[in-house]
């Protein structure tokens, strides 16, 4: 569905709720370990939650990430070139994207996120600060191929996609998500994106549980919009986070866990916890070179070029979508 301005919409039922919100949130509920997609972390509040997770001493990415972007905007120039409409996916409240847009001069701005208020406020923002730059944000669950505007229909293209979201997914889902921007962006696009190191367990796990409980109440913050979206009484308080680092599958995991017995209610079907179990809410995976450039690869991404912060804490690739090829 699209507004008169071009802009696309999430699926909604007639209170305002995405139908796939509801869906997903159900169907996680039911399993035998609960788990909601880390997604729905993003309403309004928790992006502005994540917003303020990444100004926080603990939380490096951001930090690492915007480092990369400022000290290499030569090479991205070369390498990327001018004129390209740039794509975000989940955009957030674009704050590194300035840098990019500075050192490639583009031809359009395309931020895709599936939190309307936030997208539409950060794209005004950005505007003031590009007021030559064509800017047409698309709200949209880019986990699913997207609609690009018109605007940009002929343009050669550079997805974006920062801050190591690709982390938030399961191999299988990430996959599926990287074919999915192909499609989105098309052969002989390239694509900009960020992927955490794999490092010491106390810094990982310190990154997302922060002293000053910020990214406990963005976690705590999923329940709260169960509650009032998904006509829900969780007992919030009875539900403590939790950040756990897998090394099997090399990545921090976030968990919501019951202090005690409890049963609850959302959209009319009933649940319960045992005391000690949990919501798992989020992933983070981590990468090494070669862990990277196969998820990639997979997705049908060829990596072109890598860079690393100056503590070898995160990593910004460059990848393009040559055409396929079923042989070397």
């Amino acid at each position: 569905m699209a507004t008169s301005d071009g802009l696309m919409l999430v699926d909604r039922d007639n209170a305002g709720v995405a139908n796939a919100f509801r869906a997903d949130v159900l169907k996680g509920l039911s399993q035998t370990q609960k788990a909601i997609p880390a997604r729905w972390l993003y309403d309004d509040a928790g992006s502005q939650l994540f917003e303020d997770i990444t100004q926080l001493p603990e939380y490096y990415p951001t930090r690492a990430e915007t480092e990369i972007l400022t000290q290499h905007g030569d090479e991205f120039a070369d390498l990327i070139g001018r004129n390209r409409a740039v794509v975000e996916f989940g955009s957030g409240s674009s704050v590194k994207t300035p840098l990019l847009l500075k050192a490639i001069d583009p031809a359009a701005y395309v931020p895709l996120d599936i939190s309307g208020d936030f997208l539409r406020a950060a794209a005004k923002d950005l505007s003031a600060k590009f007021p030559r730059l064509p800017v047409h944000p698309v709200e949209a669950d880019f986990m699913r191929q997207v609609e690009l505007p018109k605007a940009v229909a002929d343009l050669p293209k550079l997805g974006f996609f920062p801050g190591s979201t690709i982390g938030n997914m399961v191999a299988r889902t990430a996959v599926d998500l990287l074919r999915s921007m192909r499609e989105t962006l098309g052969t002989g696009a390239q694509l900009l994106i960020g992927m955490d190191l794999i490092k010491d367990e106390d810094m990982l796990v310190a990154a997302y549980d922060d002293a000053a409980g910020v990214t406990a109440d963005f976690n705590t913050n999923l329940i709260a919009r169960i509650n009032r979206e998904l006509d829900g009484d969780i007992p919030a308080d009875k539900l403590r986070h939790e950040a756990r680092w897998n090394d099997d599958f090399a990545r921090i995991e976030m968990h919501l866990v019951a202090l005690s017995d409890i049963a609850f209610a959302v959209s009319g079907e009933r649940f319960a916890m045992r005391k000690g179990e949990t919501i798992h809410t989020e992933n983070s995976h981590k990468f090494n070179r070669r862990t990277g450039n196969m998820l990639l690869l997979a997705g049908g991404w060829e990596p072109q070029k890598r860079w690393l912060d100056s503590k070898k804490r995160f990593s910004l690739i460059l990848a393009e979508a040559r055409p396929n090829r079923s042989a070397p």
